[in-house]
């Protein structure tokens, strides 16, 4: 091969090398759209189907305010936060799974110049994306049901996103060192089913005995979700605690990409 064949190799793997990581992200939203009518059905059906239930249904029976608003103000938050994070979930499980174990899509791709790290940051940046999307319609609809007042609440949007990609970044980079796919079966039962129902979402997280408050404690939602009640409904937080909430959500997010830069690396390096 000729000096100047390999030069122009060495330079068409610049670009990949720089923006890989968007290639991966482009190509993960385009395959998305095999699933679209799923992705269209919950985007619009979670909301409404919550917001109505707790609104119309639970809320009709809890005539005591919680933390000084109705039950539809205090829920409405943590249900927008919960749902966004049981996507970030979902989107870390199986589709990941597949890209090394059926599809193996990640596989063909670490033939090219993409590095490991770059299908790592591919996919949450296109996770994340779409979760964007996912919880400010969410909000919209919320708007509509009066569940949240006022603008500022828009702050819901990005804390709920950032709940979701503490969550998804670990949950991606654990998937990666599994072929057992019994074992994701497992991860829906025993970690997404009760930080859904014991992380503070319907009740206040301190109603609980203590023993089990700790599900709480380790739990993105639970964090993200007291994030979002104190920028909707004013919940009196004291500053430490608030930048407890941050701190986790920031620990887990850069070490669950962090970690799955080496397990992404582990398992696409020979």
């Amino acid at each position: 091969m000729s000096d100047v064949a390999v030069q122009r190799g060495a330079v068409k793997a610049l670009k990949p090398r720089r923006f890989g990581w968007w290639y991966v992200a482009e190509w993960r939203l385009r395959g998305m759209r095999s699933y679209r009518w799923t992705i269209l059905l919950m985007t619009l059906g979670n909301p409404v189907l919550y917001l109505a239930a707790m609104g119309i249904g639970l809320g009709a029976l809890v005539r005591v305010d919680v933390a000084g608003v109705s039950y539809l103000h205090f829920v409405a938050p943590a249900l927008l936060v919960s749902t966004t994070v049981a996507e970030g979930f979902n989107e870390a499980s199986w589709p990941v799974m597949s890209g090394f174990r059926w599809q193996k899509f990640y596989l063909g791709m670490s033939a090219t110049p993409l590095a490991p790290v770059q299908l790592a940051m591919g996919e949450s940046v296109a996770v994340s994306l779409r979760l964007w999307v996912q919880s400010f319609t969410f909000w919209l609809i919320g708007l509509a049901f009066g569940a949240f007042d006022g603008l500022v609440s828009i702050l819901i949007v990005p804390i709920a996103v950032g709940a979701a990609m503490a969550t998804h970044a670990v949950v991606m980079a654990y998937v990666a060192t599994i072929d057992n796919d019994v074992v994701m079966t497992f991860m829906y039962r025993m970690i997404m089913m009760p930080m859904f129902l014991f992380a503070g979402t319907f009740y206040p997280l301190e109603t609980m005995p203590v023993f089990l408050q700790w599900i709480g404690w380790i739990s993105p939602m639970w964090h993200g979700s007291q994030l979002a009640r104190v920028v909707a409904i004013g919940l009196p937080e004291p500053g430490w605690l608030i930048a407890c909430h941050v701190g986790f959500l920031a620990v887990w997010t850069i070490g669950g990409l962090l970690w799955a830069r080496r397990t992404f690396t582990k398992r696409v390096v020979v």
